[in-house]
């Protein structure tokens, strides 16, 4: 369509570098549609790399550590105390929702333990209490597993 038309103005007078002009003004807008799809798709491509590295950053911010005496757990009243200290540098949700507790391999139900704090703030320690009709006399391993699925074990004998 457009060919019929530059056959028209050439035969109007219309000069070759008008010809070139609209090829060229053509060109620039073609260039002009292609660089903006090419914007948008690295647009997209560098959103998901950062989003990818924040949700990395944020795995690698979080840490726990149990923290007791292996030999010598206590007791309040009919559960075990163990203490889980922040070692990470973020602020970790402790809920029965946020974390899992193994014993022996086993999943403790969500209603056998619980947390003194909602919250570990970092470089501080919560109490994790865990009803003592799980745990029987001899060794165990206490396997905590919390956000992120970060993990912890302990060996330990009661």
């Amino acid at each position: 369509m457009i060919l019929i038309y530059l056959k028209k103005w050439y035969k109007m007078g219309f000069s070759l570098t008008g010809t070139h002009v609209v090829f060229f003004i053509a060109a620039v807008v073609v260039a002009g549609a292609v660089s903006g799809v090419f914007i948008g798709v690295i647009q997209g491509i560098t959103d998901s790399f950062q989003n990818r590295g924040e949700r990395v950053e944020e795995n690698l911010d979080i840490e726990f550590k149990i923290i007791n005496d292996p030999d010598n757990i206590p007791i309040a009243g009919s559960d075990f105390l163990f203490y889980i200290k922040n070692i990470g540098e973020r602020k970790i949700p402790t809920t029965n929702n946020t974390f899992t507790i193994f014993i022996d391999g086993e999943v403790t139900n969500a209603d056998k333990f619980n947390f003194s704090d909602d919250s570990i703030l970092k470089e501080e320690y919560t109490t994790l209490y865990i009803d003592n009709s799980v745990i029987i006399a001899g060794d165990h391993i206490l396997r905590v597993v919390g956000p992120q699925d970060i993990v912890d074990e302990f060996s330990f004998s009661v």
